[in-house]
């Protein structure tokens, strides 16, 4: 029995989680909800002590930033382990990981300058993110300069090939990564006036957030007992050889 799924993630990101699933004898479609566009910014007149870290998108767009070297050389803390990969392929060092959310991280940071000097922290962050942690890391004593780098765009329809494949009911489950790219899904199936048929697969969802509109919708959700790729992808059973 072929389990056949949908990732909704943006590339390179989405084609790594294809990957990993079609490895394990799944049969996927990717398509990504999301267009991410680069912002510009600027350093703040501070120099900052470290760099915070919740996406690796966000890396991503810093790429060609002309103070990228600087910033490679400060202390960086990243929400899990795939944002520490990401910091560590962009050049970090000197890499602190939480354990998959922005609860973890604050407690990380906090812990970190419990007993040290308490350095400007630059943010590195998406248009739209959830929670404001220059308000979680104030009762520290730390301030929080963030630095909007990039933004995800929503897609108004699904590709031709997967609005196919969800008004034929071919899709067994959809894995969704962020709550914003959930609602995105909805948006184009109800602009597609298949919302009923897209609701019908089981939806694998990062984290108790991310499956929020979902249910909400009336579909059937699974939520990932860590916000973290591997775990979501362990939600998905294995399929018997045939």
């Amino acid at each position: 029995m072929i389990v056949r799924l949908l990732v909704t993630r943006p590339d390179p990101d989405g084609a790594r989680t294809a990957t990993a699933l079609r490895e394990r004898g799944h049969e996927v479609t990717v398509a990504a909800l999301l267009r991410l566009e680069h912002i510009a910014f600027e350093l703040p007149d501070e120099p900052p002590g470290a760099v915070v870290i919740t996406s690796a998108n966000a890396l991503r767009a810093t790429a060609s930033h002309p103070a990228r070297a600087a910033l490679t050389r400060l202390p960086a803390f990243t929400v899990g382990r795939h944002a520490a990969q990401a910091a560590r392929e962009a050049g970090f060092r000197e890499i602190h990981c939480a354990d998959g959310d922005k609860a973890s991280l604050v407690g990380l940071i906090a812990a970190r300058y419990r007993q040290e000097g308490k350095p400007l922290l630059l943010y590195l962050a998406g248009e739209d993110r959830a929670g404001d942690f220059a308000a979680e890391l104030a009762p520290h004593g730390l301030t929080v300069k963030t630095a909007i780098v990039y933004r995800a765009v929503k897609l108004e329809r699904f590709p031709g090939p997967v609005e196919d494949l969800l008004a034929g009911g071919t899709l067994d489950g959809v894995l969704h990564f962020s709550k914003r790219s959930a609602e995105t899904y909805i948006g184009c199936a109800t602009r597609a006036g298949i919302l009923e048929r897209a609701l019908k697969p089981l939806h694998y969802c990062l984290s108790r957030q991310v499956a929020l509109p979902l249910a909400a919708a009336g579909a059937a959700t699974k939520v990932a007992p860590r916000p973290e790729e591997a775990a979501l992808i362990d939600l998905v059973a294995l399929p018997q050889v045939s």
